[in-house]
């Protein structure tokens, strides 16, 4: 018998890298590749690393450490290949470093290193390409880059300035998704808002019908497809207003994921953000108004350098006043690049975490209080994990491996998938507990 290739993968990051690793596995199998799941099993090593924070960076360079040591063949692509010649420097035999959105030149380096050995029958492929989430949800990437500066960001030189995808080719995506079981499609981006800004919203044709490259006609569109659709990094652009009524309609989950980062507007001019905190607030009221099951999900820094202790009173104020219902915080740390590193007034190490302490008890309590208020609601919950006993699983208001989680202690027969209705019996921090109703 023949030798068929086969490669192991390691795919660290966001799920923008993970849509790199999803279309690099998917162009792998289509040329006859086996994919492995360990190293012993694999010819060679593609490690997609990340590179945006030092932690990330460690990671990734323990990552294709690991891999050298088990394997001894590795390719490395991803983010952290964009920041100069530190695979190198550190792991000077590697065989090939790519930087990120990069599969031709991954694919170049697996063919010197691994000539592929076609067959047509293990080259076949799902129109739907290989994917590395459940075969419940994927994640539907509709551009790459971004147009934006932040100070304490270094994405546009590692990935460019914004790139948006033909609405043609994404809707195609979206539908073959759908037709292969995919019941929740999670759309990214490094700034959803803007797609379709670097072509001036230019037209394309889905189904024979003209669809224009913006989002909110993206929206609409993925609407048809009859699943659930969730916005993610969405920046609150006028425009974003005309995707809430879509929501309160049930065409979108009413879940929208804005990067607000801070509320102080000195410290939101020094990170480069916009900065009308008033008026942020009135929006997101009248959002509820429209829509009053929307959920917001937002990321914080905390310790940003010349942040004061009035500073981040100003960002608890917000917090407090905006109510939101997911939230993530971050201390600062420099990112190599990145013009932040040179402001004056660091925060010191220990005021860093002792804010982003208040700051995650002030949202817990938030949180809690919230989530109390679903007790004895029956709501839709789509299945993550079943042993056939007892299942995970998430509802409108959670993102897969982010937010919470519902669970269900009593349900047998379930299998990821499903989309179950529940009775809520009890909550938690940020967890729900669960019964399914009796149809």
């Amino acid at each position: 018998m023949k030798h068929i290739p086969k490669v192991g993968f390691v795919s660290l990051g966001c799920p923008k890298a993970l849509v790199d690793s999803e279309q690099i596995i998917t162009q792998l199998r289509a040329e006859g590749y086996e994919i492995s799941p360990d190293y012993d099993g694999a010819d060679l090593v593609v490690v997609n690393t990340c590179g945006f924070i030092d932690t990330a960076v460690e990671e990734s360079l323990d990552a294709i450490g690991e891999a050298l040591a088990e394997n001894g063949k590795v390719i490395v692509t991803g983010c952290l290949g964009a920041k100069g010649d530190i695979v190198q420097k550190t792991h000077p035999s590697v065989l090939a470093v790519t930087g990120p959105h990069a599969a031709k030149e991954v694919m170049a380096a697996v063919h010197e290193h691994l000539p592929p050995e076609h067959d047509p029958y293990t080259s076949l492929i799902p129109p739907e390409g290989i994917k590395l989430t459940p075969q419940h949800y994927a994640y539907l990437k509709i551009s790459e880059g971004c147009n934006h500066r932040c100070s304490f960001c270094i994405i546009p030189s590692l990935r460019g300035d914004l790139v948006s995808r033909p609405i043609g080719e994404v809707m195609q995506e979206a539908e073959n998704l759908v037709n292969a079981g995919v019941r929740e499609l999670l759309v990214i981006s490094q700034d959803t808002s803007a797609y379709g800004v670097d072509i001036k919203y230019r037209t394309g044709f889905w189904g024979g019908r003209p669809v224009k490259t913006r989002m909110t006609d993206l929206a609409n569109a993925l609407a048809e497809l009859g699943v659930w659709v969730r916005l993610h990094y969405v920046y609150p652009y006028p425009h974003v207003d005309e995707v809430v009524p879509l929501m309160a309609e049930g065409a979108l989950l009413p879940y929208l994921d804005i990067p607000f980062q801070h509320a102080s507007p000195k410290i939101l001019k020094a990170m480069k953000r916009p900065g009308n905190i008033d008026g942020t607030l009135a929006r997101i009221r009248r959002w509820r108004e429209i829509c009053p099951e929307l959920a917001l999900r937002s990321t914080f820094i905390v310790g940003f350098p010349g942040e004061t202790e009035d500073d981040f009173e100003q960002l608890l104020e917000f917090l407090d006043e905006a109510q939101l219902d997911r939230v993530g915080a971050f201390p600062y740390s420099d990112v190599a690049g990145a013009e932040a590193n040179a402001l004056p007034d660091q925060v010191p190490e220990e005021v860093k975490m002792e804010r982003l302490e208040r700051f995650m008890d002030l949202q817990t309590e938030i949180s809690v209080a919230k989530l109390r208020r679903h007790i004895g609601r029956t709501m839709e919950v789509l299945i993550d994990e079943s042993d056939g006993e007892q299942a995970v699983g998430r509802s409108y208001a959670d993102a897969p491996e982010i937010d919470g989680n519902i669970y269900l202690e009593d349900a047998p027969g379930l299998e990821a998938g499903d989309l179950i209705l529940a009775r809520i019996v009890e909550s938690g921090e940020h967890d729900l507990w669960a019964e399914p109703t009796v149809e």
